[in-house]
């Protein structure tokens, strides 16, 4: 049985594609790192016909294909239209992060005869149209490399094909910089802080005792009220015009509290519905620490 559809992992350069082909190697799904990006149509004709025993592939394509590399989103899409499908999940990290890395590991550029930083920048350019196509965006600058081993695994579950959108719902603390994968953001900075209370201070969201603090408060009812009205309204719009993931983001200043405990709620409420729906608290421990 051929390849129903196959996934392309594509990003910045140091932010965790090799790392990428190991966990999904470990997952049983056959990589190609590299792969010509001419040579894709003729591959995945071998597993879409049952040529080969291969029934789940994942190619690995960025900038190291120079100047093939460019046409990948028209010859994803020229696929598309006969019937093979496909997810591109695309790996992002903040310069200081790529930077960090490739400092650490003495490893070139793929862009050569300039400096790293400019390297860097030339190569988010060249990828733009392909992180704004991107089926998933994944930020991996906070990520230890057992951090991404657990996570990766899980979020490339959310990408198989499945009726009704894919929802990932992720609190975060602006302190510690905005999900860039983030659709949608909402703020509730405004809320009443727990963190100001010496006996919720230790806590996350996800006490029931930072809940109710939370939620005690007239402000915290009405926003998730008119949140999940707007939310309501909104998704099925964009389930129409074709969108298969959508990313929404809930900060306050730690990512500790109040974005928990909101997310917590909205999730209880949109879990209710035909939604495949993941839940992210990407701050809340960090800010224990």
């Amino acid at each position: 049985m051929g390849a129903k559809f196959f996934y392309v992992i594509t990003g910045m350069s140091g932010a965790g594609k090799s790392l990428a082909t190991r966990v999904l190697e470990d997952q049983g799904i056959h990589c190609v790192d590299n792969l010509p990006v001419p040579l894709i149509p003729q591959f995945v004709e071998l597993t879409r016909h049952g040529q080969t025993e291969i029934d789940r592939i994942a190619l690995v394509c960025d900038i190291r294909g120079g100047k093939q590399f460019a046409p990948l989103l028209n010859l994803l899409d020229e696929l598309e239209r006969e019937g093979v499908g496909h997810r591109l999940i695309f790996l992002e990290a903040s310069d200081e992060a790529l930077l960090r890395r490739f400092s650490e590991t003495r490893r070139r550029h793929p862009i050569h005869g300039t400096g790293l930083r400019e390297s860097i920048e030339v190569e988010r350019k060249l990828v733009a149209d392909l992180r704004g196509q991107a089926d998933l965006v994944i930020d991996t600058s906070k990520m230890s490399a057992a951090e991404f081993r657990t996570e990766f695994p899980r979020v490339l579950e959310s990408q198989k094909p499945a009726a009704g959108m894919n929802l990932i719902l992720t609190s975060f603390g602006f302190k510690h910089g905005s999900p860039t994968e983030a659709d949608l953001i909402f703020d509730v900075r405004f809320l009443p802080n727990p963190y100001y209370v010496e006996k919720l201070k230790p806590l996350t969201g996800l006490s029931s005792a930072v809940s109710e603090y939370v939620f005690s408060h007239e402000a915290a009812r009405e926003f998730l009220n008119r949140l999940t009205r707007f939310l309501d309204y909104l998704i099925p719009q964009y389930v129409t015009e074709g969108k298969t993931n959508l990313t929404i983001g809930i900060g306050c200043t730690g990512g500790q509290h109040r974005s928990v405990a909101i997310t917590e709620r909205l999730a209880a409420h949109l879990g209710s519905q035909d939604w495949n729906l993941i839940t992210n608290h990407r701050d809340a421990e960090l800010s224990q620490k």
